[in-house]
């Protein structure tokens, strides 16, 4: 399957200018973040490292912190800007604190921040428990590459687990942009089914996959669009029109998402897609094959925005 070309810069220069921005729009993220945290309660994983590819702001993080509190953490994310606002969310030693982890001979575990590409990934192999991405994976520019990446630097019985968007996401957006021209957007998200052939093609037992529709309702278009570039989600396809609407095309984009209006509501639509697989192979067939188990939600949740 060909995935769509990414403006790999691009990417990288919206998320660092939307790092002051961000924690002020992402309700959405954090929905989906509580959700997929949630998905650990139900996992006997004690990870003595934690990898969060595409750590945002860090909330994730100061959750995961908290959780493994013995566990040496990195974060990992394309924008040092937005490692700049993790470092400034999560709690810092105290001068005593730091004296002691130099003194002691198993000091307490630390968190590090790593500016990187998730596809090129700079750890040693087997090197992680836990590789953890909540709403990171859709800028990957080679998905299955990444996934592999991932796969690498697990050790054996280590645990993915991500969540990450699908392809009936911003769904209205997209056919209101039809209106305009033809050109991409919005960028385009991989299927939850395809996801799951590549955890097994990258070499990760007992994948599961789930999806959930969530609706973020809008008074207006202006009032999506804010919210979109205040987390950074800018169309970063390589294809993307440059340059500014103009005043005439911006109309004609409102008209056609007002034919969406419901109970006096703009809705815009997040296909979520989670994940979670295993490291090693202890589950595999003896033909090779593997099952993929598919959870596909019916419920709707509504969160409104002003």
């Amino acid at each position: 399957m060909t995935e769509p070309e990414l403006d790999f810069a691009e990417v990288r220069r919206a998320f660092g200018h939307a790092a002051a921005s961000y924690d002020a729009h992402a309700v959405l993220q954090r929905e989906v973040c509580d959700r997929l945290l949630e998905r650990l309660d139900y996992m006997t994983l004690q990870p003595g490292r934690v990898l969060d590819v595409g750590s945002g702001t860090g909330y994730g993080l100061a959750h995961l912190r908290s959780r493994y509190a013995e566990a040496e953490c990195c974060a990992l994310d394309i924008a040092p800007a937005m490692l700049s606002a993790t470092r400034a969310r999560l709690p810092q030693p105290t001068w005593a604190q730091r004296t002691l982890r130099r003194l002691t001979p198993n000091p307490s575990s630390p968190t590090h921040m790593l500016c990187a590409d998730m596809a090129r990934l700079p750890l040693a192999p087997n090197s992680m428990n836990l590789v953890w991405s909540s709403l990171a994976l859709q800028w990957a520019h080679d998905l299955e590459a990444t996934l592999k990446g991932f796969h690498q630097v697990l050790a054996p019985g280590g645990l993915l687990i991500f969540a990450t968007f699908g392809p009936d996401t911003l769904k209205e957006l997209r056919a209101a942009f039809t209106a305009i021209d033809d050109a991409p957007h919005v960028n385009r998200f991989v299927d939850l089914h395809d996801i799951g052939d590549m955890l097994i093609h990258a070499g990760f037992a007992s994948p599961v996959m789930e999806m959930d529709m969530l609706t973020l309702t809008y008074a207006d278009l202006k009032s999506l669009m804010r919210d979109l570039k205040g987390i950074g989600a800018h169309n970063a396809a390589a294809a993307r029109r440059r340059g500014l609407f103009g005043k005439s095309a911006w109309a004609r984009l409102e008209q056609a998402y007002e034919s969406q209006r419901l109970e006096g509501r703009l809705p815009a639509t997040f296909e979520v897609v989670y994940g979670h697989a295993w490291a090693g192979d202890k589950t595999r067939r003896e033909d090779g094959r593997q099952v993929i188990e598919f959870a596909i939600g019916e419920r709707k949740k509504k969160l409104g925005r002003v």
